[in-house]
């Protein structure tokens, strides 16, 4: 099942457990079928991150998602797939942004 096909139930999930999201983003690898979904079933947007340039640039939005990817990378617990249970897979996760936003306040 391809990202496109199996994203539109993550992002009703989503909706449903936090009813306040207005938009979603994605890259270019989303559109048609995942936009369709959004709009036509969740009567939402999803934006589409567009190619700015030729070469390389910082796409709006998404360096932050990757910024955020590469600190979780970074602790050992995350490196890899070590959790059995989601629930302490996202446990650890929150952990490490604790750790990372307590150490950005000294």
């Amino acid at each position: 099942c391809s990202d496109t096909v199996a994203g539109g139930p993550v992002m009703a999930r989503a909706t449903e457990k936090y009813p306040s999201i207005e938009a979603f983003s994605g890259d270019a690898g989303y559109r048609g079928t995942a936009v369709k979904f959004v709009d036509e079933t969740l009567g939402l947007v999803l934006h589409i991150s567009t190619k700015i340039k030729d070469g390389w640039a910082v796409l709006p939005k998404r360096w932050v998602v990757e910024r955020t990817f590469a600190w979780l990378g970074r602790f050992r617990r995350l490196s890899k797939d070590f959790e059995i249970l989601t629930g302490t897979a996202e446990n650890m996760i929150r952990i490490a942004m604790l750790k990372k936003t307590l150490a950005n306040c000294g």
